[in-house]
């Protein structure tokens, strides 16, 4: 059974007459025909009287409203099909790191919203490791997140690389480590540090610079907002690793210092702290990209947050 059947069948039913129904469908009434007669072989009975006026038969009204049924449905489908590609989704969902919902996506959210007012944006702040996963079970069209090969790799994946940037320590102005202006890894270790949950790319980022150091990453406590590490740091006693975008507040708070590291260790292992960063990138899906409104957002992020995102950091504050 084919679709393009099932119209024919409708055209007869509403005309009564096979020409008729040629000339709605644009086809000859030997086609008409045709297709009449294979729909009967699907269905083992004639559908149609064949007399001077096609009228139908017992099975033929049988399937009249379920044909209907099918027709407009496929009619919605290919409808909505086609609004997808004039840019007519009804929303865009994006999930992406807290650091960049706070500082570097408000105004790129602005213009889009400008630019795409029937579009409802909806943005949810998560951990890298979540907002992949959303994304892969469609339940999101973009991600914003720190780069995880082992999540980005399939090949329905696109990723834009979006900057990298340095990883710094965070502590209250009574620490210990505040008096440094480059703390070093070797007394770094030595501390007690507030991270994020399990699920978050800093702390797996965290974790394996560690391992690399051959440290012990005494790890206190675990948050997941950047509110709470600032609160928790203030205490006094925890510090914490945090990528520079998510330290914009903590710089101009008194209670607390922002400090560099230095590579300077007992063992000289460690590489320089240049080398201790993390990189953003954007992800969605090949399929994703063909839609207007996905692919306006991404070049907007695109071209709104350039590798260097020290200027947007510092005018943010």
């Amino acid at each position: 059974m084919r679709l393009e059947q099932l119209q024919a069948f409708l055209a007869i039913a509403e005309s009564g007459s096979f020409q008729a129904a040629a000339r709605k469908c644009g086809v000859t009434q030997s086609t008409i025909s045709r297709q009449i007669q294979a729909l009967e072989e699907d269905v083992g009975l004639e559908l149609f009287h064949r007399t001077s006026q096609a009228k139908l038969t017992l099975a033929g009204e049988r399937l009249l409203p379920r044909a209907r049924k099918i027709c407009q449905e496929w009619q919605s489908a290919t409808q909505e099909i086609s609004d997808l590609l004039a840019g007519k989704q009804p929303e865009l969902c994006v999930a992406a790191i807290h650091s960049l919902c706070a500082y570097y996506l408000p105004p790129v959210l602005q213009k889009f919203c400008h630019e795409y007012p029937e579009v409802q944006l909806r943005v949810t702040s998560l951990g890298s490791d979540r907002a992949l996963k959303v994304l892969k079970d469609g339940l999101v069209d973009l991600a914003i997140v720190m780069n995880n090969r082992f999540l980005t790799a399939g090949k329905e994946m696109v990723v834009e690389v979006l900057y990298d940037e340095p990883i710094e320590v965070l502590t209250a102005t009574s620490h210990p480590l505040a008096q440094y202006e480059s703390i070093p890894w070797s007394e770094l270790v030595r501390y007690p540090q507030v991270v994020f949950k399990d699920g978050y790319g800093m702390q797996r980022l965290v974790q394996d610079r560690f391992e690399r150091l051959e440290a012990r990453l005494q790890a206190a406590l675990e948050v997941n907002t950047l509110d709470a590490f600032r609160g928790v740091v203030r205490q006094g006693e925890l510090v914490a690793l945090l990528p520079y975008s998510a330290l914009v507040e903590a710089r101009n708070d008194p209670t607390l210092a922002v400090r560099t590291l230095t590579s300077n260790t007992n063992n000289g292992s460690a590489p320089d702290s240049s080398s201790f960063t993390r990189r953003v990138v954007m992800v969605t899906t090949h399929d994703r990209l063909q839609i207007p409104p996905i692919k306006d957002f991404w070049q907007l992020v695109k071209e709104s947050i350039p590798p260097q995102a020290e200027s947007i950091l510092w005018s943010a504050s």
